[in-house]
């Protein structure tokens, strides 16, 4: 296991809970009305509701910013950060950040904001709804260590949503060549899309041929097959099934948040 992912979430399989900020300034679906107030007052109410039920950490991302950039809006990042300071001193558990789909957008928020880990696709070449998807890796991390960042646990996304992969290695084999190649602190495993799983035997064989790099779940996970997940995984990322209804772009639901964290931590032994 890396330093960086045990410096943030110590021995534990973290469940990292997702706050979905709301659609920012210059994204189809912004809320112009509502304006930067109404951002931070929903991001506010999110965060509140899953740091009482106990979760691990929490990671900061604009899911709402549809249609989706592989190179975002400078304004979008600001944005970000801003409502990220007006919470600063509310955030009691780790903190992370990822800016949909700019791997370098999402390390200069995570240095200006002082977070703990960072989630994207930073390896791999797609063939996405958003065109082509080649990110670069190198110069990601290069870039995190330009930034005095060295410390920031970074979180590889090795099946990437709303894509399939140009590369004819299954997904184990493309897991154990980016942790020789990459260096990520740990690997995540995706459903096709927000909200929808991981198959659980893409996770298993990926988790068999990651060694002592840690592999989570990324989407997906539920109520139902959080104990499954654990059992396999060494932690997950959930969004969806925290919100009202279940539905990824209600507000969270605090009993929805705090039944997750009861099983889960049940899960984990306690």
């Amino acid at each position: 296991m890396s330093n960086n992912f045990r410096r943030v979430f110590g021995q534990t399989k973290p469940v990292i809970a997702m706050v979905h900020l709301g659609a920012l300034p210059g994204s189809p679906l912004h809320d112009g009305e509502a304006g930067l107030e109404g951002l931070v007052a929903g991001a506010r109410a999110d965060l509140e509701a899953l740091q009482a039920a106990g979760v691990d950490a929490v990671m900061f991302g604009n899911e709402n910013d549809r249609p989706y950039e592989l190179s975002v809006d400078a304004a979008s990042t600001a944005t970000m950060a801003f409502v990220i300071g007006r919470l600063r001193d509310q955030i009691t558990v780790p903190f992370g950040v990822n800016v949909l789909w700019d791997p370098m957008s999402t390390m200069a928020l995570a240095a200006a904001t002082g977070a703990a880990f960072v989630r994207e696709i930073f390896t791999g070449v797609y063939a996405s709804d958003m065109g082509v998807w080649a990110p670069d890796a190198g110069k990601a991390i290069r870039y995190r260590d330009r930034l005095g960042r060295r410390d920031l646990a970074v979180l590889f996304n090795i099946s990437a949503e709303f894509a399939a992969s140009m590369d004819s290695r299954d997904l184990a084999d493309r897991a154990r060549s980016t942790i020789f190649s990459s260096l990520p602190d740990a690997v995540l495993v995706s459903g096709q899309i927000t909200g929808e799983a991981a198959a659980m035997s893409e996770l298993e064989a990926v988790k068999a041929v990651a060694g002592d790099t840690p592999v989570l779940a990324n989407t997906g996970v539920k109520h139902e097959t959080v104990a499954d997940v654990l059992a396999v995984a060494d932690g997950c990322i959930v969004g969806s099934s925290l919100k009202q209804n279940g539905d990824t772009w209600n507000s969270v639901d605090p009993d929805r948040a705090a039944d997750f964290m009861d099983r889960a931590r049940a899960a984990r032994g306690g």
